[in-house]
């Protein structure tokens, strides 16, 4: 027997170019998004809404209470992180300074209740989506009415920023966004967090690619550097990178090497900080499993060897949904390959998502700043990417 759609949608009306060009926030809106978001929401209660909020709440509190202190190499080997990682990933953690900011659950709202996919903890991005742009999407359709949306994500950076100043007050307020090069969507990511950054009480931000950046870590020139105007440069005492820690760690070694001594001797402080990596290793799903056998919010996961029956197979440390295998009795289905192929998979059970009349399936995101503080969904007809849609919720 086949399951009925779980999902209810409303369609929206208006066009949210106007509500975005009076906040003077038309950068939040690219050309692609006009397609990419959805012009109709999900119709969510506030019962569901607050399961999922509950359950990303738990799920952080696992996820911390799981990491063993101090820190073991064999844990480090487990989650595959890298080795020149290793001393950035401790000192961050063991020092309360290095605050994480914000993150994103991806999480299956099943027949059983919510079940986590994933914990997207150093890079994640929708934050304009998220944040601005299901937002207008009710307010051009004359539904934005207080308490319609779970959606405090920019008060949520905005709280995480200041506190992770006020922890810092050692360092120059200044705090540069970096960026991989050629990325609109990511420039405009840091544009939100750079306003919720002035907002929190930042003195100055500027946005550019990472390798714009100049680093020094000896004499009075210690520290990171932006040219932020022509011949005009500026040493900034945080920053926020929008880049991968394993990606710097492979194609960037000096560099990484560079920014752990400017850590260990605090000169700068940075951004989701390293120690997120050991939640953002899917081979944590397995090590949380191991922790947690059986808990109601986790899929069973398992490390190097396929799960007999419906599972996923996801590479440990892929982005963007690539090379994310559907898995039957342990033989996988076809399916286009990516970046990641060649890294070590973790298994995990198949989770159904819930689907509309139109056989899409709806993937719930839900933001953690410092608490569970905004909800989005995306959509697709078989495995969700960063190319899925994008669809606003509306509470009803």
């Amino acid at each position: 027997m086949s399951l009925s759609p779980t999902i209810r949608l409303q369609p929206l009306s208006g066009d949210v170019a106007p509500v975005l060009h009076k906040l003077g926030w038309e950068w939040a809106m690219e050309n692609a998004c006009q397609n990419y978001v959805a012009r109709e929401a999900v119709q969510l209660s506030e019962q569901q809404a607050d399961e999922l909020l509950q359950a990303a709440d738990t799920i952080y509190d696992l996820l911390v209470q799981s990491i063993p202190d101090p820190i073991p190499d064999a844990l480090l080997k487990l989650l595959a992180l890298p080795e020149n990682l290793w001393p950035a990933i401790r000192h961050s953690w063991n020092d309360d300074r290095h605050w994480h900011l914000y993150g994103r659950f991806d999480i299956a709202q099943t027949p059983d209740g919510p079940k986590l996919l994933e914990f997207n903890a150093d890079t994640a991005t929708s934050i304009p989506e998220t944040a601005v742009v299901q937002w207008a999407s009710l307010i051009a359709a004359g539904l934005g009415q207080e308490n319609r949306q779970v959606n405090g994500l920019f008060e949520g950076l905005q709280a995480q920023l200041g506190h992770w100043l006020e922890l810092n007050q050692d360092l120059e307020p200044t705090l540069v966004l970096a960026h991989l090069p050629g990325s609109a969507e990511d420039e405009a990511n840091c544009t939100v967090l750079a306003e919720a950054a002035l907002a929190a009480g930042f003195q100055q931000t500027y946005i550019c690619p990472i390798d714009a950046l100049q680093v020094a870590t000896e004499g009075e020139e210690r520290g990171i550097w932006a040219e932020t105007a022509p011949d005009q440069w500026q040493r900034f005492g945080f920053l926020f990178k929008l880049v991968p820690w394993e990606l710097l760690a492979e194609e960037e070694p000096e560099l990484t090497a560079d920014l752990t001594q400017l850590l260990l001797s605090r000169d700068a402080i940075i951004a989701n900080p390293a120690y997120t990596m050991l939640f953002q290793s899917k081979a944590i799903l397995a090590w949380l499993w191991k922790c947690y056998p059986d808990h109601p919010l986790l899929l069973e996961a398992r490390l190097g060897e396929p799960l007999m029956g419906h599972s996923v197979q996801k590479p440990l440390l892929g982005r963007e949904g690539q090379d994310v295998l559907e898995m039957q009795n342990g033989i996988a289905l076809p399916a286009q390959s990516g970046d990641f192929a060649d890294q070590l998979p973790v298994y995990q059970r198949y989770a159904q998502l819930p689907f509309d009349n139109h056989k899409q399936f709806y993937q719930a995101g839900v933001f953690w700043t410092g608490s569970a503080s905004a909800i989005s969904y995306r959509r697709a007809l078989g495995f969700i990417n960063n190319l899925s849609e994008f669809v606003p919720h509306i509470l009803i």
